[in-house]
């Protein structure tokens, strides 16, 4: 049967078409081991006065993990590791990671070696049953020179080796003075990504944060491909209320602000490493928080994140 010209390239563009559209749906598709999740700082208020009742709230909505944002004394919310584990267990909930601060009281400097403040915290987070364990914060006292951050980067590879013991990972959190704060000619993110170990220390991007020192999320994703297997997928607005701080931006509710948050969380998924997605919203324009992070979560599954 003889084709004709006309349907011959017909045929190669449809196909064309095909397989790029394949390829894209390739791309966008979920990767292995992906998850998302919530960080309960979203709903702080409420996991102060109602814990077990918030985090009910949120399974119902479909949330499958949690991220927390309270350890002290050895308790997540005021429950022991394994008190709070079986809490999330009998709402069909996991806490692949959580947020605590490891400073100067964590690390004895003399002895070259972490306190049992810090190896208990490595410790509950294994019970709890976290793949991460993160640091949201780097104290300015431990930054102050290039050669204290570089000192410093070397016990965040020594975290690593304490988490790996217990099969899990260290990580850091970004906020937005790590791009501003230069030191020899380098920034503190800078510095903070060429001397931690990716074997060891996980980069937890907040794609809203580090708007507040005018810096795009895509382009840090892009500058580091492979580096980021946990993001913060966060909106920002410019505050509606006064300035906090350095803080001239605020989150909302995901899709509605500058971030362009399917961009960088597509990107994420395609080259940036990324496989914990983890939904946080700090403002909420009038609306209750848990609204919020209903809507939230019904975007993200619109989005293909589930």
């Amino acid at each position: 049967m003889k084709t004709s010209r006309r349907d011959f390239i017909r045929k190669g563009v449809l196909a064309a078409i095909g397989s790029n559209a394949i390829a894209g749906a390739l791309l966008a598709a979920k990767q292995k081991n992906e998850l998302m999740g919530l960080q309960l700082y979203s709903v702080r208020n409420e996991m102060k006065t109602d814990p077990l009742g918030t985090l009910r709230q949120v399974a119902e909505m479909g949330y499958k993990n949690v991220e927390h944002a309270s350890y002290t004394e050895r308790k997540f919310y005021g429950y022991s590791a394994k008190e709070f584990r079986k809490i999330l267990d009998d709402l069909g909930l996991r806490m692949p990671s959580g947020h605590t601060e490891m400073g100067k009281l964590h690390w004895d400097a003399d002895k070259k070696e972490f306190t049992d403040l810090w190896k208990f915290t490595v410790e509950d987070a294994a019970i709890a049953g976290q793949e991460f364990v993160i640091s949201p914060s780097l104290d300015k006292n431990l930054r102050k020179t290039a050669d204290d951050l570089k000192g410093y980067m070397d016990v965040f590879n020594k975290s690593g080796m304490l988490c790996k013991k217990s099969g899990m990972k260290f990580g850091y959190h970004n906020h937005w003075f790590e791009f501003s704060g230069m030191l020899d000619g380098s920034s503190v993110y800078d510095i903070i990504m060429e001397y931690t170990d990716p074997e060891l220390v996980v980069q937890q991007i907040d794609i809203g944060n580090l708007y507040n020192d005018n810096v795009k999320a895509i382009d840090i994703v892009r500058k580091y491909p492979g580096r980021f297997q946990s993001m913060h997928v966060k909106d920002e607005i410019p505050r509606t209320g006064d300035v906090v701080g350095d803080e001239i931006y605020e989150s909302t509710i995901l899709g509605a602000g500058i971030v362009n948050v399917k961009e960088v969380i597509d990107l994420g998924r395609k080259s940036g490493g990324t496989r914990h997605f983890i939904i946080e919203q700090e403002s909420y324009q009038g609306k209750t928080p848990l609204a919020c992070v209903k809507e939230d979560l019904a975007i993200m599954k619109k989005w293909g994140y589930y």
